[in-house]
């Protein structure tokens, strides 16, 4: 699909739907995402083995994709760095994080602290002039910020908190936000989301190839049974889909829009991990949820400024022109 086209041609409540749709639909898959994790744990399949594999797959679909649409990656110097610094922050660094993190903390807390992207992403932004201060957005970003702090104290203070996995865990959403503004500012002219996508999941392959080479890592998946080898296939099928969307949704809707995948996540992640997979509801959960939901409400009532993004767009058309 054209953006270019769409955002030319289309009505404003058209341009509007789109990133939602891409918004809502890669959400869920993010939640999704989380739990399919913690099911790995329960099969004895480490972390990186089933990162590893997951995303091998969700590359070579997206390869396929690719070539039947006349997209393939480009390699040049600009797009293998691009390809992979942001699979360093957004696939292969951030999701070890998590993967790792969710049998020591649990899913229902990791897919609660993938809300804090959209608010470290508009610290970067207005660190960067990407965006231009308001008093309601920052004031989402404060609203937020407690709700999150909220959540972590809580979770420290229970007796049996693993405080250095806590900590480790809230590493991961500082890597995505880096991950988001990096990708909107070093995105390569005239190359289409749908080339850039699996030219970032083939480079997180070589990066956790690497990593599993290490002493201590394995990428090894149990035989014994069929069911690591369907877990693995299902959620290559969901990195597919996230990491397509993701894209489109970079291009239509900006980078701290994007952060919002956390927030649609976490309304599915943390339900399927209370009720499916029998975890504790996390301590301060109500309240941390109403300070997150505030937060990122305000962070979306205040608009960015309009001409500083026009500025941007002018300076750099390939950033809305692209497919």
């Amino acid at each position: 699909m054209a953006l270019s086209n769409t955002i030319a041609t289309h009505s404003p409540k058209r341009v509007w739907l789109a990133p939602l749709i891409y918004l809502l639909s890669g959400g869920a898959l993010l939640g999704l995402s989380t739990n399919l994790a913690k099911f790995a744990g329960e099969m004895q399949l480490s972390a990186l083995a089933f990162l590893f594999w997951s995303i091998t797959g969700a590359a070579l679909i997206l390869l396929a994709v690719s070539a039947l649409r006349g997209h393939l990656p480009p390699i040049s110097l600009r797009s293998v760095e691009y390809y992979s610094v942001s699979a360093l922050l957004g696939v292969a660094g951030s999701n070890l994080i998590f993967f790792s993190a969710i049998p020591h903390v649990g899913a229902g807390f990791v897919a609660l602290i993938i809300t804090l992207p959209p608010l470290l992403t508009y610290i970067g932004a207005l660190l960067l002039k990407i965006e231009k201060f308001q008093f309601i957005r920052a004031a989402g970003v404060m609203s937020a910020l407690l709700g999150a702090i909220t959540l972590a104290a809580n979770k420290l203070s229970s007796p049996d908190a693993n405080h250095l996995w806590i900590l480790i865990a809230l590493a991961g959403p500082v890597l995505l936000a880096i991950g988001n503004i990096y990708r909107t500012l070093r995105w390569p002219a005239g190359v289409s989301s749908g080339a850039l996508a699996p030219g970032m999941l083939i480079a997180a392959v070589v990066i956790l190839l690497g990593i599993g080479f290490l002493p201590g890592f394995s990428l090894r998946v149990p035989t014994q049974h069929h069911l690591p080898i369907m877990l693995i296939a299902l959620q290559a099928l969901v990195f597919a889909g996230q990491f397509f969307l993701l894209f489109l949704l970079q291009k239509s809707g900006g980078p701290v829009f994007l952060s919002l995948l956390g927030s649609v996540g976490a309304v599915v992640g943390v339900p399927v991990a209370i009720f499916l997979q029998g975890e504790a509801a996390p301590e301060g959960l109500l309240l941390g949820i109403v300070l997150i939901g505030a937060g990122i409400f305000l962070l979306n009532i205040g608009k960015a400024n309009p001409l500083h993004r026009n500025d941007k767009i002018k300076n750099n058309p390939t950033k809305i022109n692209q497919t």
